[in-house]
């Protein structure tokens, strides 16, 4: 099973007061239901894939209105042929739409009643319909983090979005072919939203999949970035040794302060060393302390000797020929 119908099976199982109860039933058909006109009056269908969500909306509306819904499963025939379970509710549909704020003398809302999500608890009841209805969220296993929950409205969309910034969590809307996406992409919101809707299991499994990612993540930037490190400061002893070599065959020994030929004969003699390092090796070898600044100082002075003498070079046996 998926990681969004785990969280879909643990929100189905929370416990829910009359007024969460009427807030969640109301954002699950807000956002899912159809109502349909025939001879014999109105009726409401919830169509879902998820057994545990069909079930919960068949009990929601029992315990509510004491009716009695139908419920059908159909088979897909195409694709993945999972099973889809469709609630009809035939008796007092017009009763529960009105109820919940869905329907009055005006039509039908796409947006929920401000006072069925006034509270807290019934916000975050509203909340927990809407991802029960429509929402999904990626495996804490995969590299991207992303949840989202789409409906048929903009209005909705907007509503679901607005709700959600009342806990911060900072929701944005996309509009994807013919439906509007409320996502949230960062991993820090999403550990929230699922603790906003209680799905404790679900949370303790994404933060320690989250924790271990990010932290195997900084583990590897650092090592990256030592490498990197290393790498740079190879490159700069090469080019130090490089120095050095110019600077012996240009010029004699008389010509170099004994500080910078101390510093020569160390990084010779340790041609892939650090300036700390090289710190310690002068110490060793002459008993000076000097400090890190001290030693760049040194194969900085270096590096300025060898390009000053340029494209210089000692006359050789042909220059003297000639």
């Amino acid at each position: 099973m998926s990681f969004t119908y785990d969280v879909k099976q643990e929100i189905s199982g929370a416990q829910l007061d009359d007024r969460q109860a009427r807030a969640q039933l109301a954002a699950l058909l807000l956002v899912k239901a159809t109502l349909h006109m025939n001879s014999h009056g109105t009726y409401l269908s919830f169509q879902v894939e998820n057994a545990s969500v069909a079930k919960h909306v068949w009990l929601l509306v029992k315990r509510l209105y004491t009716v009695e819904p139908r419920l059908a499963v159909l088979r897909k025939m195409r694709l993945k042929k999972n099973n889809i379970y469709r609630i009809v509710i035939e008796q007092g549909a017009s009763r529960i739409l009105e109820d919940l704020g869905i329907l009055d003398d005006r039509g039908l809302h796409v947006k929920p009643d401000y006072d069925l999500i006034r509270s807290e608890k019934n916000a975050r009841a509203f909340l927990q319909g809407c991802f029960l209805a429509s929402g999904s969220v990626n495996s804490p296993r995969t590299a991207n983090y992303h949840l989202e929950i789409s409906v048929s409205h903009q209005e909705l969309a907007e509503s679901i979005r607005r709700i959600m910034d009342r806990f911060f969590l900072s929701a944005r809307i996309t509009e994807r072919k013919s439906l509007w996406v409320v996502y949230i992409k960062a991993g820090d919101k999403i550990g929230d939203f699922l603790r906003l809707i209680d799905a404790s299991n679900a949370l303790l499994q994404f933060e320690d999949q989250r924790i271990s990612r990010d932290f195997y993540n900084q583990m590897r930037r650092l090592d990256n970035c030592e490498l990197a490190n290393e790498m740079k400061s190879l490159k700069a002893a090469r080019s130090q040794v490089e120095a050095i070599e110019r600077i012996e065959t240009m010029m004699s020994p008389e010509q170099i302060p004994q500080k910078i030929r101390d510093a020569m004969e160390i990084r010779k003699q340790h041609p892939e060393a650090s300036l700390a390092e090289l710190c310690d090796e002068i110490y060793k070898a002459t008993g000076e302390i000097i400090s890190k600044s001290g030693m760049k100082h040194r194969m900085t002075r270096i590096r300025e000797m060898a390009a000053a003498l340029g494209q210089d070079r000692r006359p050789n046996e042909t220059d003297r020929q000639a």
